[in-house]
């Protein structure tokens, strides 16, 4: 009686002491050294979980916020605009225009760079002790990528492997609805004198792909300036132009619609001219998913009508959120197999 009294005292104390060690292997702990290699191949040592943060980058600030590290943020850029609590934040200079003493004033655990900080930024504040981690995702996978890294450096892996999902998801969406559509051809412009696109390599190529259409310059390296004679020639069925950046306003859309000369390109002839904010279309951020909604949508006219709404199999939802947790496990063993490497 007594054995089995023992017995059942030891499992008792074996299972509390198995759920315990379950839920405090959940929390973070800050004397935790964690160490992970950036988009530039630097390996870099944290010591605990960084309580002050400085982005170098309005993407970098997006990620932050999206990921509930906002709290944490003590420095941005001139250009970090959104979230509206990021304009009430100290401003440490431009992107490409750094100021090391501002930086260093504020006196952060971690500075999230990109980059157009340059290579001489980085080497600075790697000088003066600080912790500089920088991101350069050059398409929606890497993306996707960078916010679980940034989960891991700011104790929010839980809530970034949640948005990543929540991305995956929204994305996968949009390939399925347009995966049997009539593809058009499709021109995205930052800039009309010169004229700028987005060519192959670009993110923006990869969401005009993902939206149902084909990009007319993807046979151009990254960003490109083309003639308005070549614009002419390859005669895109739509034209996205991004407005609102810097002192561009509205003027690349305007000059798309005032150019006589453009009348004969099928986009402006069937008035299929859109254009798409800046700030959405080009960061390298959470909000790049909007950015491809937006542009699925100035496309949905253009597709053939007998594959513009492809129905959906029972429990698709459901697949496509088993296949976006999937996704983020694929996210956190690549960046766990960069690291250990």
């Amino acid at each position: 009686m007594n054995n089995n009294r023992m017995d059942l005292w030891q499992v008792a104390v074996l299972a509390i002491a198995f759920i315990a060690a379950i839920a405090f292997s959940s929390l973070p702990v800050s004397a935790e050294r964690l160490e992970v290699t950036d988009d530039f191949g630097r390996t870099v040592t944290l010591h605990g979980v960084p309580e002050r943060i400085i982005a170098l980058s309005p993407t970098n600030t997006e990620i932050l916020f999206a990921i509930g590290a906002g709290d944490r943020v003590v420095g941005v850029t001139e250009y970090c605009n959104y979230p509206e609590e990021a304009e009430e934040l100290p401003l440490i200079g431009g992107v490409s225009t750094v100021s090391i003493e501002k930086v260093v004033a504020l006196e952060p655990d971690l500075v999230l760079g990109c980059a157009l900080n340059g290579k001489e930024t980085v080497v600075r504040l790697t000088e003066l002790n600080l912790t500089v981690v920088s991101l350069n995702p050059e398409n929606i996978n890497e993306i996707l990528d960078d916010i679980v890294l940034v989960g891991q450096l700011t104790g929010e892996e839980k809530n970034a492997a949640s948005l990543v999902a929540d991305m995956e998801q929204r994305l996968e969406e949009i390939k399925h609805k347009t995966r049997d559509v009539k593809r058009s051809t499709v021109a995205h412009i930052t800039w009309h004198d010169p004229i700028w696109v987005a060519g192959g390599g670009t993110v923006q190529d990869e969401l005009i792909e993902i939206a149902g259409g084909e990009n007319v310059f993807s046979d151009k390296k990254d960003w490109a300036t083309v003639s308005l004679e070549e614009f002419i020639d390859r005669n895109p069925d739509v034209i996205i132009v991004s407005v609102g950046h810097g002192v561009a306003g509205m003027k690349p859309y305007d000059y798309i619609l005032s150019e006589e000369r453009l009348e004969v390109v099928n986009a402006v002839k069937n008035d299929r001219v859109h254009t798409i904010n800046a700030d959405i279309a080009s960061r390298a951020g959470p909000r790049i998913v909007n950015a491809t909604e937006i542009v699925y949508e100035c496309l949905l006219e253009s597709f053939d009508d007998t594959g513009t709404h492809t129905p959906e199999p029972a429990g698709f939802e459901a697949v496509l959120t088993i296949a976006g947790l999937l996704t983020v496990l694929c996210f956190l063993k690549r960046r766990s197999r960069r690291n250990k490497n």
